[in-house]
């Protein structure tokens, strides 16, 4: 079974990746992030998921059945889509969060 896979999709400067960077970070979610200004072809598959607008943090959830993208997803929100389908990327099935 392939490892589940979170990336956000980020550039300098934008204070919505920022709180994303803190949140995910604060509760030990496992993710990569990509710089869009640095990376042409990740500019591309934001402006493919966010009606051609180049919208960050665009996040991008890949397991082993599917892969599914929001744009600019409420972080908590984010984190409790994570654990229910991807706790690896959590740390295992029983971290509570405390929101």
């Amino acid at each position: 079974m392939t490892m589940p896979e979170l990336t956000v999709y980020r550039r300098r400067g934008c204070p919505y990746c920022s709180r994303m960077r803190r949140v995910l970070n604060r509760h030990g979610i496992v993710h990569r992030e990509v710089d869009i200004w640095n990376d042409p072809r990740a500019a591309e598959f934001v402006r493919s998921v966010a009606d051609g607008n180049e919208t960050v943090p665009t996040v991008m959830l890949r397991t082993a059945t599917e892969q599914r993208q929001w744009v600019n997803p409420n972080p908590k929100w984010l984190m409790a889509v994570v654990a229910a389908d991807a706790p690896e990327l959590t740390g295992g099935p029983r971290r509570l969060w405390s929101w």
